[in-house]
């Protein structure tokens, strides 16, 4: 048994009407006679009787109607859900973290995917900031947050970046060292022993990019990959380092280290895809979870 004919039985039984309800279902009148005709011939019983004003539904009908309803109406839930999970943005979202979760306002983030796109699942993959950079670019990530000069990412037209926040990073040296880095710009301040991270930290790239401008090599004692580890060697006196204003001026406070003077450069926290990317329903929904969380 065809749905249209259950339809067009439907629509004459309410109308009363072929003319009606060819127009109703967008169809010419021969052609709904001739549905009308081929579903009473199935059901091996007579529906209709025919009045003045067109046809009504006979007793059968009447007691078919209901039911033939309840089908339609079925029918186009039916339908609606299949539009639905067309229409849904599902799929596993690939996304690159740095620092800490509460700096990026992940959890936010996260609470709004989780209401507004229940159908995605979040993928969270750590990792320094130069490298989530990179493993977007590669296709590996979908999105990710990016820390850095602004240049890092407005110069390069293959990533689409939303910028999130501004801040600056200071120069932080151990307890007592106030009259080692007091009056010393970036160039005399190279000769100092320094912590240094690897290429792929926010901390490396900032540093390189000051001391590569002036042409200096500063003088590094020490690596580290953790920036737990690097505020706990500056703090037993190993050297300098750079940190984030926020975590300078806490360590500052808490633990008496020194910010040199007249010494930040500064950077911007972005979120990032690629351009090609940026309409991308997985992606896009993404955006506006950031957006929401940074408004």
């Amino acid at each position: 048994m065809d749905f249209k004919h259950i339809r067009t039985f439907a629509a004459v039984a309410r109308v009363g009407n072929l003319t009606r309800a060819a127009e109703h279902l967008h169809l010419t009148q021969p052609a709904l006679s001739l549905q009308l005709k081929s579903f009473q011939e199935a059901l091996d019983l007579p529906l209709f009787t025919r009045t003045a004003q067109g046809l009504a539904p006979n007793a059968d009908g009447r007691a078919l109607l209901p039911s033939a309803q309840r089908v339609l109406d079925a029918l186009d839930d039916f339908e609606r859900a299949i539009g639905a999970l067309r229409t849904t943005v599902q799929g596993e979202l690939r996304l690159g973290t740095i620092l800490d979760p509460e700096f990026l306002r992940l959890g936010a983030t996260l609470q709004y995917l989780v209401e507004h796109y229940p159908k995605i699942r979040p993928t969270l993959r750590h990792g320094m900031s130069g490298s989530v950079g990179r493993q977007v670019r590669a296709g590996e990530l979908d999105v990710g947050f990016f820390l850095g000069p602004q240049e890092d990412t407005r110069g390069q037209p293959a990533l689409h970046a939303l910028p999130l926040a501004a801040f600056s990073y200071y120069v932080v040296a151990p307890k007592g060292w106030g009259a080692q880095v007091a009056g010393r710009g970036w160039r005399e301040i190279a000769a100092l022993p320094w912590i240094w991270t690897p290429p792929d930290s926010v901390h490396h790239r900032l540093l390189a990019g000051k001391f590569g401008e002036l042409d200096v090599t500063p003088n590094t004692v020490a690596e580290v990959d953790q920036e737990a580890s690097m505020l706990d060697l500056v703090r037993s006196g190993v050297g300098l380092t750079l940190a984030r204003d926020s975590i300078a001026l806490r360590e500052s406070q808490a633990h008496g280290l020194v910010l040199a003077p007249g010494l930040a450069i500064q950077a911007e926290l972005a979120f990032i895809t690629l351009a090609s990317r940026r309409e991308d329903p997985l992606v896009a929904a993404a955006f506006a979870a950031v957006q929401a969380a940074f408004a």
